[in-house]
């Protein structure tokens, strides 16, 4: 027997066990495709969760970053010592240093007068630490007493701030402070926070009196060209206190990441999410194969009588395993390419169907449908010529 007809003659029984119920088939292949959509989703919602939480730092232009040690994320800073973002200028390879404010505020809708949480951020506008066109544009804006930028991308309860401000309407309130919006710009909302203004410090100061302009959340440090990132990040290492966080760009893209995923209760919500999909599934696709097995019996008994091997039933049951994967994942995989562009449109987060993603979850329903024809297998045994015989 060559190696196809090894798998051949197998698959074409399974295939032939499936499509003889056609209703029993169907009921499988909602189920894989149940499963196969919830996987997707809930690896979708976690990819824009990731992404949105390092939305800002992607925009953020510098070379090294300092944070105090007990900041859980950007959005829940802690406070430290503007002097010791000053006491980096020691160092030879460094350029220089800017601080960055952050805080949530309440932003009142200038139509309907309602309030909503945003995010403001509060920096030099000559610094230039934001990697973001439209900030560089309108900086000399942010230079005016009461002006802001908002984020576009924020969501649309702040109101319709594009079309007020072709008409003029620019004046609202942020944390009860008069400002004024003078423009646009593109930074991307997140789980922590639904709109986002930027601004100058001197403005920020004054959006937040409370606060004190040597209390920092954010010091970004510019080396000089050629400077070694990883050396100079050692050197400050040992000269900073040791309260303070020193982090590369990637470290701190990466720290932000590791907040959502180990930290903050929504990373282990989508984790079990995924994995319950995967149970409903395994369930699901056990049944079909386990009942097929056991209304089959006899056949089974029949065909190990004339001759046929343990390991031919075994591929049998695989082959099907296999099918049903395939017939409950290409729907599913349509199905949540549709679903995707639909929560992009409500979340107003990037949710990309990459074919990583792809990959990943049909490997995913791959060996969960495996699973199940594993756990099945044992009814055959029950298959006993000496029973029949």
């Amino acid at each position: 027997m060559t190696l196809i007809d090894w798998f051949y003659f197998p698959a074409r029984l399974a295939w032939r066990q499936l499509v003889f119920d056609r209703t029993k088939l169907v009921a499988a292949i909602f189920g894989v495709l149940f499963a196969c959509v919830l996987v997707f989703m809930q690896l979708g919602f976690r990819d824009a969760l990731y992404a949105s939480a390092i939305s800002t730092a992607l925009k953020l232009n510098g070379d090294l970053f300092l944070m105090h040690k007990q900041s859980e994320a950007l959005w829940r800073p802690v406070k430290f010592k503007r002097t010791e973002l000053m006491r980096a200028l020691g160092n030879s390879a460094v350029a220089g240093v800017y601080p960055l404010y952050l805080g949530l505020a309440p932003f009142k809708n200038i139509e309907t007068q309602t309030k909503r949480t945003l995010m403001v951020y509060g920096f030099d506008p000559d610094s230039q630490i934001f990697s973001v066109e439209s900030i560089r544009d309108q900086q000399a804006g942010l230079k005016l007493k009461d002006t802001v930028l908002f984020d576009e991308y924020s969501r649309p309860e702040f109101g319709p701030i594009r079309q007020l401000l072709q008409t003029g309407r620019n004046v609202t309130e942020i944390n009860d402070y008069k400002i004024a919006v003078i423009g646009l710009i593109k930074l991307g909302v997140s789980f922590a926070a639904d709109g986002n203004v930027v601004t100058s410090e001197l403005n920020f100061m004054r959006i937040f009196p409370g606060r004190n302009r040597n209390d920092i959340d954010l010091g970004i440090i510019k080396l000089h060209p050629g400077a070694s990132i990883e050396q100079t990040q050692a050197e400050l290492r040992q000269r900073l206190n040791e309260f303070v966080n020193v982090f590369t760009y990637e470290e701190l893209l990466q720290y932000e990441k590791n907040y959502w995923a180990n930290m903050a209760p929504i990373g282990f919500i989508f984790g079990f999410g995924t994995i319950m999909g995967w149970v409903v599934g395994l369930v699901i696709v056990y049944q079909i194969l386990f009942t097929d097995i056991a209304n089959l019996r006899n056949e089974f008994a029949t065909l190990k009588a004339i001759g046929y091997e343990q390991g031919y039933f075994i591929r049998v049951v695989f082959a099907s395993a296999f099918f049903l994967a395939v017939l409950g994942f290409v729907p599913g995989c349509t199905l949540s390419i549709g679903l995707y562009h639909l929560a992009e449109s409500q979340i107003f987060m990037p949710m990309p169907m990459t074919l990583h993603k792809v990959v990943t979850v049909f490997a995913f329903i791959l060996s969960m449908c495996a699973m199940a024809g594993f756990l099945a297998i044992r009814k055959l045994k029950a298959a006993d010529p000496a029973d029949m015989f």
